[in-house]
């Protein structure tokens, strides 16, 4: 057990930059690929996820910074910290039972491929850390770490087969053939949904508002760079730090909303070759079998509505932290709110506007989420050791709070859970099946 645990922490200490192209590098020699043609998808996979990291540190260094002064420059006194998504990584490996949930992942994973019940093979397997934290907390409410591994199979589960729903949306976003998101963040589309469908029926939202059509009805203000200035240059002034300040702002966010679908492209050159020969592969042995590579988030990292969308919100998020009464977390490293955006993106179809109002209408969710698992998140930190901290510790956009919450307190026999578990699984049906309907209309499209 102690080796297991030795190898794994190994591999997670290479990053994902390196050992999820290392995993696509054996995937495509065993579907037949040549070393060369392998290799050279590999890294290209590895300079992609590389060139992205740096991008997202980028934007949410900036524009993280200058909403924190705006925070700051509101005399705001909250008592929990809020160490993003990094920090709740960082606290989530550390706990004891942590590499458990690597072999429960791909055990489920590979079960369910073999048995047909899903067409995702996720070799995200950095972000198993988000299973690592369902378990955590499940863990902490119901004294019984077995509750809490179950909890993370039961994510795996959930991750699988949103991804197989959301593959189609995934490749006609990138371009990129034969991919999809089995990724935690793509959950709180469950509860975006009926809101959605409401949004839907207003008719000056139910038309395509992509990027595209953005720059069509602005001219060039809907240019990547002209929007990221704009957007750059008001989130400067606002935050009190001089017109110098805000006109370099202007230049950074231009900056990463030029360079990120420039980026993204290098995903599809890396990925196309390698779906292509898993495709291969499986027609041959599978009866025309279609299997789906699941990957992290930033591979629709190039689309900018996800990025216009995410900082148009951040008021949101200082408004809500100042005015909703109960609330004890300020924004700080979370104050990018990705936690609804990629979720909202594969939703609308790209729907700026839907979009910003998902990011409108969930950020009380997030907040009170972040509130109520404090005391969980200081004491997994305390106990691990891995923060050095006196105070109280959270996370302001802690990914679908709801549904750790419903988890946590089904397995200690909580009626009201239970019953709000089961009309949480009604929606995760209803979704499933409307983008089923969905899927049909883009095949016939082709």
């Amino acid at each position: 057990m102690e080796t297991l645990q030795t190898i794994i922490q190994y591999i997670l200490d290479l990053g994902a930059a390196v050992f999820v192209p290392f995993l696509m590098l054996i995937v495509g020699l065993c579907m037949k690929m040549k070393l060369r043609d392998a290799f050279s998808s590999a890294l290209t996979l590895g300079i992609a996820f590389t060139g992205m990291g740096i991008l997202v540190n980028f934007i949410m260094t900036s524009m993280g910074s200058a909403a924190n002064d705006l925070a700051t420059n509101t005399g705001l006194s909250l008592p929990a910290v809020d160490i993003g998504w990094p920090g709740a990584a960082s606290i989530s490996w550390a706990w004891p039972y942590a590499f458990l949930l690597f072999p429960i992942q791909l055990g489920i994973n590979f079960l369910m491929l073999i048995t047909n019940q899903t067409k995702t093979l996720n070799v995200d397997l950095w972000n198993v850390w988000n299973k690592i934290f369902t378990a955590v907390l499940v863990t902490y409410f119901t004294d019984n770490v077995v509750f809490g591994l179950i909890a993370g199979g039961i994510i795996v589960f959930l991750e699988l087969k949103l991804g197989d729903a959301f593959a189609p949306e995934v490749e006609r976003l990138t371009g990129v053939p034969g991919v999809t998101v089995p990724h935690f963040i793509c959950l709180i589309a469950v509860l975006l949904h009926p809101v959605d469908e409401l949004l839907k029926k207003i008719p000056a939202l139910n038309k395509q508002f992509d990027a595209d059509t953005l720059k069509e009805k602005i001219g060039i203000f809907g240019e990547n760079s002209v929007m990221g200035a704009i957007i750059g240059l008001a989130l400067g002034l606002a935050s009190g730090n001089g017109i110098q300040y805000a006109l370099t702002l202007a230049v950074q966010a231009a900056t990463a909303l030029t360079l990120f679908p420039m980026v993204s492209k290098l995903f599809s050159q890396a990925l196309s070759p390698i779906s292509e020969a898993v495709s291969d592969f499986m027609r041959e042995r599978f009866e025309d079998r279609e299997v789906y590579i699941g990957l992290d988030w930033p591979i629709l990292g190039g689309r900018n509505e996800l990025w216009v969308a995410v900082i148009f919100t951040i008021p949101f998020l200082l408004v809500g932290s100042i005015l909703l009464p109960g609330n004890i977390v300020l924004p700080f490293a979370g104050i990018i709110n990705l936690s609804f955006v990629v979720g909202a993106l594969l939703l609308t179809n790209g729907n700026v506007l839907r979009m910003i109002i998902h990011g409108l209408i969930s950020t009380p969710i997030f907040l009170y989420g972040a509130t109520y698992f404090t005391p969980y998140m200081t004491r997994l930190a305390q106990e691990t050791g891995t923060l050095e901290t006196s105070g109280m510790i959270s996370w302001a956009t802690i990914e679908d709070p709801g549904l750790r919450y419903l988890l946590a307190t089904i397995f200690q026999g909580n009626i009201v859970s239970i019953a709000l578990m089961v009309a949480w699984l009604g929606l995760y049906v209803w979704l499933l099946k409307d983008r089923e309907k969905y899927n049909r209309t883009l095949e016939t499209d082709l």
